[in-house]
């Protein structure tokens, strides 16, 4: 591999809105306390259903944006938004020719709020009460569309919708597009916002959440000998990515290096998870980044908490890495962010190396014994790391894995 291939790419802003907090600091406070962000559905719509737990966004992104703004934007775009201008604050809102700054912003299903509340009141009350805003709000691009246009960025604007791999896929491509010279700065990641009766009935019929309803902050238990499916929720999580030079030479401080990413596709199974293409996926990153298995300290792992899935990925771990990492399950806490749970892993995995802590596992009480893993539970794990993996796997067999290295 080239070395313009193995460029550095630093990461030089960080900003999300999760169910633990409404920014990074907040979110990443929370996850070394080890606290919930799942609760119980309390609006009206949610009597009947077989699943009435989320983790909804801890500060609502429209009353950050102003009512008159977010009325015009899909939740999922808002989300979007909030983390964007924190991302850029942090990265110092960096002088960038709008030619060269590119914007990747992936999503699983987009504006699904807008279409499913526009579909009901066009059949309540027919097609002249349907608002003009409804196709710039649903259509899954949006998210990219409205931070491309809110910072000006020329450098093209582009939306992978790889369900639950979509924001590390956005990421892998933010670094692509620096390396391939079209881009010195990127803002990439992923949002979602879809907690609604459809989609928890839907994932409820296939089996995919957890009905833990009495105890929504247990419901979600990666890697537990008792888990029984994912907790879903809603936020965004983006990264403000720089060519290395670029970065340095304006000066800016870096949190961490983005060293390489492995995208594959399992054409296996439309829902089920194949090893092989995870495995394969972890490879590649590590490859693209100039690492060995043994170079990595940390792993932030997909790890959703379904039977069939969490131990997949164990497998795929330990075959691609061994048993040596410190490995971690953030999703424990926030519940499953879909389209922007591969960026907040990420971010989750930046952070565990620039501050030399690991969050802990929630919920970790009987640790599956066919997991042969490392996994850090009851308290953060200390220490410095060299280089850290993040993990996402998505439905339609989607595997996108980022590796990330101490800033230079």
């Amino acid at each position: 591999m080239g070395h313009a291939m193995r460029a550095g790419v630093s990461v030089t802003g960080l900003g999300a809105t999760t169910p633990l907090g409404g920014d990074v600091a907040s979110t990443w406070a929370g996850m070394l306390e080890g606290r919930s962000g799942i609760g119980l559905i309390e609006e009206d719509w949610a009597e009947g259903l077989p699943v009435r737990i989320a983790g909804r966004m801890r500060v609502d992104p429209a009353g950050v944006l102003g009512r008159v703004r977010a009325r015009r934007l899909d939740r999922c775009q808002q989300a979007a938004l909030v983390a964007a201008h924190e991302a850029w604050a942090d990265a110092g809102a960096p002088g960038v020719d709008p030619e060269r700054l590119a914007v990747v912003i992936g999503t699983g299903v987009g504006g699904v709020l807008t279409t499913l509340a526009q579909d009901d009141l066009l059949e309540a009350s027919g097609a002249r009460k349907i608002s003009p805003h409804t196709v710039p709000m649903l259509m899954p691009n949006g998210p990219a569309a409205v931070v491309s246009i809110e910072f000006g960025a020329k450098g093209g604007a582009h939306t992978p919708v790889s369900a639950c791999a979509s924001g590390a896929e956005a990421i892998a491509m933010g670094l692509d597009l620096i390396r391939l010279g079209r881009a010195d700065v990127v803002i990439a990641g992923g949002a979602e916002a879809c907690v609604h009766p459809l989609t928890l009935a839907g994932f409820a019929q296939a089996k995919a959440l957890s009905a833990r309803n009495d105890a929504p902050r247990e419901a979600s238990r990666p890697f537990d000998a008792g888990r029984d499916g994912f907790v879903l929720g809603e936020g965004a999580a983006l990264v403000v990515l720089e060519r290395e030079a670029f970065a340095a030479a304006r000066g800016a401080r870096a949190h961490a290096t983005l060293a390489g990413a492995g995208v594959t596709s399992d054409a296996h199974h439309i829902t089920a998870a194949d090893s092989g293409g995870q495995v394969r996926a972890i490879r590649l990153a590590l490859a693209s980044a100039g690492l060995d298995a043994l170079d990595v300290g940390h792993v932030n792992a997909h790890a959703t908490s379904t039977p069939t899935g969490d131990l997949t990925e164990a497998r795929s771990i330990t075959e691609a890495l061994g048993t040596h990492p410190a490995v971690t399950a953030t999703k424990s806490m926030t519940g499953h962010l879909c389209g922007a749970a591969g960026s907040m892993g990420a971010i989750a995995a930046i952070l565990a190396i620039r501050d030399g802590a690991i969050p802990a596992t929630r919920n970790l009480d009987d640790l599956d014994p066919e997991v042969k893993l490392d996994v850090v539970t009851g308290r953060p794990r200390h220490g410095r790391w060299a280089a850290a993996v993040a993990n996402s796997f998505g439905f339609g067999g989607h595997n996108a894995s980022l590796a990330f290295t101490a800033a230079s």
